[in-house]
């Protein structure tokens, strides 16, 4: 299946766009080729600004270490209830409690590169298109002539204070996406309308066959859901609105 997720308020988007970003960075830091690594620093550094920017009056570190706490006090609440398996609650409160501690000891992550003068260096020329040739950066050209070894090593020690937040954030999205059932649904002429009717969703899935054209584009609040599905037939021309049923997969996501 593909999956599309759409996130009800900002909160949840900014963690989506936190967890691409890691993925990326997982992603280029497998790779051998200076490119790649080139492309694990900028990906870096988008990171650092988005963990040291965080949202709204709070940083990353600080909403995920909330919402955690949060999660532990509703699955604390659970524990009288008959149905609750005791084993798996114990379970997943000492993973949360584990990530929480990590979380909490650890150094804000953008702190290390604020010490980093030659990081500093670097990030300031990456904002110049092309800014980063031999002739501009000539200690960063010759980084990334070194042995791939002692590049990876020097990649995974930059890399290493995002680790406690990777974990919370995965394990935050994790408890997120997994409150909620997935129904089939159809949407009439290609468009999906719903009222909320006061629930408060946190996140929405589409699922979609993995072969299918189609995409949904989709507008969410805690008043309405609307899916429109379109299709982008050749590359070349603007999206083009479906007018047939489009049967698909829906999850809502409520906190717990």
């Amino acid at each position: 299946m593909i999956v599309y997720e759409y996130p009800f308020n900002e909160r949840v988007r900014n963690l989506l766009r936190l967890e691409d970003q890691l993925d990326r960075l997982g992603f280029f830091l497998e790779q051998e080729d200076p490119r790649a690594h080139h492309a694990a620093l900028s990906t870096l550094f988008e990171i650092t600004d988005a963990v040291m920017r965080g949202t709204g009056r709070s940083d990353v570190r600080s909403e995920l270490l909330h919402e955690l706490e949060r999660q532990r006090q509703s699955l604390q609440a659970l524990r009288e209830h008959p149905q609750v398996e005791p084993g798996l609650l114990d379970a997943m409160l000492d993973r949360l409690q584990h990530v929480v501690n990590n979380l909490s000891s650890q150094a804000r992550p953008a702190d290390s590169m604020r010490q980093h003068e030659w990081l500093g260096s670097l990030r300031s020329r990456l904002v110049i298109p092309g800014g980063v040739c031999e002739f501009d950066m000539p200690s960063y050209y010759a980084w990334q002539q070194r042995p791939v070894a002692e590049r990876l090593a020097d990649l995974e020690q930059w890399c290493a204070p995002l680790a406690p937040l990777r974990e919370a954030l995965s394990l935050t999205l994790e408890m997120l996406r997994g409150n909620g059932e997935a129904e089939t649904t159809v949407a009439p002429g290609g468009v999906y309308q719903q009222v909320p009717n006061g629930k408060a969703y946190q996140l929405l899935q589409v699922r979609l066959p993995d072969d299918t054209r189609l995409f949904p584009e989709i507008s969410a609040n805690k008043y309405s859901i609307s899916i429109r599905f379109a299709t982008l037939e050749d590359g070349q021309s603007k999206p083009q609105p479906v007018t047939y049923d489009v049967p698909f997969r829906m999850v809502l996501c409520t906190s717990l």
